[in-house]
């Protein structure tokens, strides 16, 4: 069996990954874990950067001595996964990702780090906080917003990713993203695709962000077809 490893995303949780583990545990050899500060983990004491969680997930594939492995990435996830196959080329065989925002400027950054604030969000969306208490900590989750704030910011002015280096990713890439997607572009990730050598491009019809509202069975099709299962 293959092994494939499962990256959440930003404010996210393994948990997330629930729906599709009965499938995916029949094809493939599973692994995922939770990037630093999620689900109760701690913090990093200097704050949160994406090179971080690059280099986690290389800690974590050299500890199950993973040389060969492919990914599907949801949101941050799979930022983490195709900036891992830049800087460790022949590690990741084959990449797919999800409503993974790929184009980001410091403009971009300010405007989405803004609306982590836990106050507002404890007001305005309070089935939303819940479940960041309930997944981080009753009080974790509102030190891992703006951690998360902070890296976006980061990622504004120093991004990892662009048309630069894209054609130097030598994995075989799927870039899907939802049509009522708004946080991520069609253009920005159609962008990428067709800079990225071995790269496809899938829209998912009537999707937008989350990935608890993505419909389970056109994720599995798409999935599928992906790796020829």
């Amino acid at each position: 069996m293959k092994d494939l490893v499962l990256l959440h995303g930003a404010l996210g949780h393994t948990q997330q990954f629930t729906p599709l583990l009965p499938w995916l545990e029949q094809h493939f050899k599973v692994h995922y874990f939770l990037f630093n500060g999620h689900g109760e983990t701690a913090l990093p004491e200097n704050g949160i950067q994406m090179q971080s969680y690059v280099d986690q997930l290389h800690q974590y594939c050299e500890a199950n001595n993973l040389l060969q492995f492919d990914v599907f990435g949801y949101s941050m996830g799979g930022y983490v996964a195709l900036a891992y196959a830049l800087q460790q080329p022949g590690r990741i065989g084959a990449l797919l990702t999800l409503a993974t925002k790929l184009h980001w400027t410091a403009e971009g950054a300010a405007k989405e780090s803004k609306m982590l604030n836990p106050e507002v969000i404890t007001e305005k969306v309070p089935k939303y906080a819940a479940q960041l208490a309930a997944q981080h900590g009753s009080e974790q989750w509102k030190t891992l917003l703006p951690a998360i704030g902070g890296m976006m910011t980061d990622l504004g002015n120093n991004p990892l990713l662009g048309i630069h280096n894209y054609p130097a990713i030598t994995s075989r890439v799927q870039l899907m993203v939802g049509d009522k997607d708004v946080m991520v572009s069609l253009e920005e990730t159609l962008e990428a695709a067709r800079h990225i050598p071995e790269a496809r491009f899938a829209v998912l019809p009537q999707t937008k962000h989350p990935l608890e509202q993505v419909r389970p069975q056109l994720l599995l099709d798409l999935i599928k077809d992906f790796w020829g299962l």
